[in-house]
């Protein structure tokens, strides 16, 4: 069974973990709120984002730990319900990005918010068709929008961040209409949480999380 690489690229002795921050051009800040926001809802509701930005596990770690979240869901995105399997997706020829599903409330975070720690800490939106160790379409950057506001504010954010020069090169993530969401086999859900000593999850995804708790110390929670 093929999996997301075990090991970080290392060069030299230089390993290139999965901190979420190397590739920002400010290393102890957050990166800029989006200028254009969907408005806090005055009652708790549920919504939903699907976000891509590598493999799945790191995500999925990242937005369980987000205040206001209560559900993530490790999935593909980007293809077919017929080529929506992890063996089938791995070849990187279906279309399928490897995603995760986010259901939030409004009245405790926005979509903004979430596309900040998206940009911030979950992935570096400059990688194309890659993650760290991980090659390939699957590992894509991807936002895909379900209604006018997330498309309008997902494009109006990636234009602000490039304006700024926030990043080193210029942010290669895609926002696409979603088509549909599938949740990943079962081995893969919460694979971060229940798989902590995991030599790619400690080099990979840890640190990530910790970088969101440092960050966003009033929207992280245990």
């Amino acid at each position: 069974m093929q999996v997301c690489r075990l090991w970080p690229l290392v060069f030299g002795s230089v390993l290139l973990a999965g901190s979420g921050l190397a590739f920002a051009a400010d290393k102890t800040n957050p990166i800029p709120k989006p200028a254009l926001d969907t408005p806090t809802a005055n009652t708790a509701t549920q919504q939903t984002a699907v976000l891509a930005g590598g493999c799945f596990w790191g995500m999925q770690e990242v937005f369980e730990h987000v205040k206001g979240v209560s559900k993530v869901v490790s999935g593909y995105s980007g293809g077919s319900d017929k080529t929506a399997k992890y063996r089938t997706v791995s070849t990187g020829e279906t279309g399928h990005a490897e995603s995760v599903k986010i259901t939030y409330d409004p009245s405790k975070i926005s979509y903004g918010q979430l596309l900040q720690i998206f940009f911030s800490v979950a992935h570096d939106p400059t990688e194309l068709n890659r993650q760290g160790p991980d090659e390939g379409t699957q590992y894509r950057s991807v936002i895909f929008y379900d209604n006018p506001d997330q498309h309008r504010i997902a494009q109006a954010y990636i234009a602000q961040l490039d304006q700024a020069k926030v990043f080193r090169k210029p942010i290669v993530t895609e926002v696409v209409p979603i088509k549909g969401f599938y949740a990943a086999e079962s081995y893969h859900q919460d694979y971060a949480k229940r798989h902590p000593d995991d030599p790619y999850i400690s080099f990979n995804d840890a640190p990530k999380v910790e970088n969101l708790q440092a960050q966003f110390p009033d929207l992280y929670v245990k």
